[in-house]
């Protein structure tokens, strides 16, 4: 397999970023909902939050991942960073999602002072818990009936990595 890229999200990646996420595989492990227009995924592109990072991991030139990191604005809550990742199905495996975990964290621990990165999970998501806990993710607790996916309510888990250890000794204990 060909080297793995990560790369900044440009606008001319919506056509890509659509089709990556209209996958049946891809949308039901995340909230996006199915059938997103292209138009949707250029207003996206378009108009990013303050404090948006917006990566994808390509192969031969081609999107296979992408990963939205999100720095919270929030005074009291600049230390923490959440995101949302997505993996083109024939990719699962192949280290695209290594990949962009490793661009993700070393952003916020290197360049933006990001302590506490945060996430939800679909409790059924055994290979995305397995990729987060590689990273230092721990469980902190779950939400019952946390979204809809197919026609039923189903659980979430929240997830965290803190990148100070020395916080967490204190803190964990």
């Amino acid at each position: 397999m060909s080297e793995i890229v990560v790369r900044h999200v440009e606008a001319a990646d919506a056509q890509a970023l659509h089709q990556l996420y209209s996958q049946p595989q891809l949308y039901r492990d995340t909230l996006h909902l199915p059938l997103a227009s292209k138009e949707l995924w250029h207003q996206r592109l378009a108009n990013l939050e303050p404090g948006t990072h917006n990566l994808v991991a390509c192969i031969d030139g081609q999107i296979v991942g992408q990963l939205a990191v999100m720095l919270n604005q929030r005074l009291r809550r600049r230390h923490v960073a959440t995101f949302g990742i997505g993996v083109d199905a024939r990719y699962h495996g192949k280290g695209v999602g290594s990949s962009l975990m490793k661009a993700m964290i070393d952003l916020c621990d290197n360049w933006a002072a990001i302590e506490r990165i945060e996430l939800t999970v679909f409790t059924d998501n055994q290979a995305a818990i397995a990729l987060y806990r590689k990273f230092g993710f721990e469980i902190e607790g779950t939400s019952r009936a946390y979204a809809m996916r197919d026609g039923d309510l189903v659980d979430s888990h929240h997830m965290a990595r803190f990148r100070s250890k020395q916080w967490e000794k204190t803190h964990h204990e």
